[in-house]
């Protein structure tokens, strides 16, 4: 069971699996309610990982329906929201927020606070959901964050694990390159992810 995956709060927290096109509301262990939700597409992926509900938004949203509840993701603005496109519902469409029926939306509003947690899982991999992406400068993802946490433990990296392919990490992919011997550069590619022992297990 989720529940029983999580650091479980006493409240109310949310569980959004990406893969099931899935968004099932806690309380403690108990689930209160699932609902059916759409989620990023592969090039503007679903932020995977841990957050908090830090923000939210009500009224007529347009393209986001009538409720949006923001998550605190570093590398950019997500949330889970209502959507004028229900027939999206089920698939990957969004730019990497959580769409739900507007019904819905406006139901998880009224039942959940600012602060509550949730979490988003995207497969078996953790933050590399089910593929090794290739990234570069100017990404903004979890692969991102995965790839920077992994060249911290090596010692390339000093920075945070914040998602955001900026100078800093350009700067520890290069350095990482030279030192195992690849070609230089500043993208994350098969050969590197290979090097640097990140990789996806059956």
């Amino acid at each position: 069971m989720a529940a029983q995956r999580a650091n479980v709060p006493e409240g109310y927290w949310i569980w959004v699996s990406i893969h099931e096109k899935s968004l099932i509301l806690y309380k403690g262990v108990q689930v209160q309610k699932r609902y059916g939700i759409a989620t990023g597409t592969y090039h503007t992926p679903s932020p995977i990982g841990v957050y908090r509900i830090s923000h939210r938004f009500s009224g007529d949203l347009g393209g986001f329906g009538t409720r949006f509840l923001g998550l605190n993701v570093p590398w950019g603005v997500y949330g889970i929201h209502g959507t004028n496109r229900p027939s999206s519902i089920g698939s990957n469409a969004s730019h990497g927020c959580i769409r739900m029926f507007v019904k819905d939306s406006e139901d998880l509003y009224a039942k959940v606070p600012n602060g509550a947690k949730v979490v988003l899982e995207g497969g078996p991999y953790g933050l590399l959901d089910t593929t090794l992406k290739p990234i570069g400068p100017g990404e903004r993802s979890s692969h991102v964050a995965a790839v920077q946490s992994k060249l911290r433990s090596l010692g390339y990296y000093q920075g945070s694990a914040d998602g955001l392919y900026g100078a800093g990490t350009a700067r520890a992919v290069r350095k990482t390159r030279k030192a195992l011997g690849l070609p230089d550069g500043e993208s994350v590619d098969q050969a590197f992810y290979k090097a640097i022992g990140l990789i996806l297990f059956e």
